[in-house]
C-alpha cells in the first residue's frame, strides 16, 4: 500500500513542478497562469506523503528519524510550509525545486528505510524538541532557496537582461524583503532549538552531538550578524545572499552532514 501511495504522491510532486515551471517560462513570455493548479496538485502530493511518515517515522514506540526517515521527513516540511506560504506570498517558483526534491526524498525513504528512534512517547519534550529543530531547519532551507533565485535574479538584472523569467517573479525588493521574513522566522525556531536543546543534553560528548552543537551554533551566530546587519547598515544583495548561504551549509552540515557520517558511515545508533 505504501508504494501505491508513494508512487502516487511522486507523481504529483513532479506533477506540480513541470507545470510550475512551464507557468514560469510562459511568464517570460509575456503569458500568465493561475498558480491554483500546481498548488493543488503539490497539496495533494503532500497529503499523501504524510499518510506515508504517518507510519514510517511516528511510530508507536516513538519518532523514528534515521537518516532516510529524517530526510523525507524534512522534505515533507519544507514543501508544506512552502504550500502555506503560497497562500498569502509569491514564493510558488520555489516549487519548482522544492516538489520534485520532495519526490526523490519520498523514494529514498521507500526504498531505503533506516531506523533509529530517538525518543519514545515517554519523551515528549524531547520529541517536541526535534521537531522544532526541523522547522528551523525547513524554513532556513526555502530561505536558501530564496537567496539562490535573488542571486540569479541580481545577476541578470546587473547584465541589464531583467526579460525572460525575472518576468514571472516579484521585483528584487520583494523578493529580499520575502527572504529576510524566511530568515527572522527561521532565526527565532533555531534561538528556540538551541535553548531547548540545552535541557536535554546529559552528556554532549557521549551523545555524540558535540559537532551537531558546535555547527549549529555557528549557523545561529551567522544568521544573528546578517539579521543585525541588515537592521543596523541595510545589509541586502549579495551581501545578504552570502550570509543566508554560509549559515544555511553550517545547518546543513550540523544535521544531515553529522547524521550522514554516524550512521552511514561510522554505524553510530
Amino acid at each position: 500500500m505504501n508504494a501505491i501511495v508513494g508512487g502516487l504522491a511522486v507523481l504529483l510532486y513532479l506533477c506540480a513542478g513541470i507545470w510550475l515551471a512551464v507557468r514560469l517560462a510562459r511568464a517570460s513570455a509575456g503569458a500568465s497562469g493561475s498558480k491554483a493548479g500546481p498548488l493543488a496538485l503539490g497539496w495533494g502530493a503532500a497529503l499523501l506523503h504524510a499518510a506515508i511518515l504517518s507510519q514510517t517515522v511516528f511510530q508507536p514506540i516513538g519518532l523514528n528519524l534515521g537518516f532516510c526517515n529524517a530526510l523525507s521527513f524534512t522534505a515533507w516540511l519544507i514543501v508544506a510550509m512552502l504550500l502555506a506560504a503560497a497562500l498569502v506570498r509569491p514564493v510558488e517558483n520555489l516549487g519548482i525545486v522544492v516538489f520534485p526534491f520532495g519526490a526523490l526524498t519520498l523514494l529514498i525513504g521507500l526504498l531505503f528505510p533506516t531506523e533509529r528512534i530517538v525518543a519514545d512517547l515517554r519523551q515528549w519534550p524531547l520529541e517536541l524538541h526535534i521537531l522544532i529543530a526541523i522547522l528551523a531547519y525547513s524554513l532556513l532551507s526555502l530561505a536558501a532557496l530564496q537567496a539562490i533565485l535573488l542571486a540569479i535574479q541580481d545577476h541578470r538584472l546587473r547584465r541589464r537582461q531583467p526579460g525572460g523569467f525575472l518576468r514571472g517573479i516579484p521585483p528584487l525588493t520583494a523578493m529580499e524583503t520575502l527572504l529576510f521574513q524566511m530568515i527572522g522566522a527561521g532565526f527565532v525556531l533555531l534561538s528556540l532549538t538551541l535553548v531547548s536543546g540545552l535541557f536535554f543534553l546529559r552528556d554532549i560528548f557521549a551523545q555524540h552531538l558535540v559537532h551537531k552543537a558546535v555547527l549549529s551554533f555557528i549557523a545561529w551566530c551567522v544568521f544573528g550578524i546578517l539579521l543585525w546587519g541588515r537592521w543596523r547598515f541595510g545589509w541586502r544583495g549579495r551581501t545578504a545572499i552570502r550570509w543566508t548561504l554560509s549559515g544555511f551549509s553550517f545547518l546543513a552540515l550540523a544535521y544531515f552532514g553529522s547524521k550522514l557520517v554516524l550512521e552511514l558511515i561510522l554505524r553510530r545508533y
